[in-house]
């Protein structure tokens, strides 16, 4: 499984890349990361064919535990899935932006 840090994960947000959220719908209306699309665990399976196959799928969840794993379940289907470490947390902490009730779906 792949891991970027959040200083990595920026800099591809700004170029565009793909993100999802694999928190619970709650947790990413209280804050996520600008353009990360909310995709809980319970729905990854359902989302597979919405996923891109053609390009690095940024895994994020609170801390980088529930990215982690999902991450290698992607990977196990053969998508290019990349956790974030340090997860909305650390994102947070670092002084970036969040966003606020919103619930963009991946699917």
């Amino acid at each position: 499984m792949r891991e970027a840090g959040l200083d990595v994960f920026a800099a591809e947000l700004a170029q565009g890349a793909f993100a999802i959220d694999v928190r619970e719908p709650d947790e990413y209306t209280s804050g996520h990361v600008p353009g990360a699309l909310s995709t809980p665990l319970s729905a990854l399976g359902a989302v597979l064919g919405e996923l891109p196959g053609d390009r690095p799928v940024y895994v994020i969840c609170a801390s980088g535990n529930r990215s982690a794993w999902a991450a290698e379940q992607l990977a196990a289907r053969g998508l290019d899935a990349v956790s974030v470490a340090g997860g909305t947390a650390g994102w947070a902490r670092s002084g970036r932006a969040l966003v606020r009730g919103t619930t963009a779906r991946a699917a």
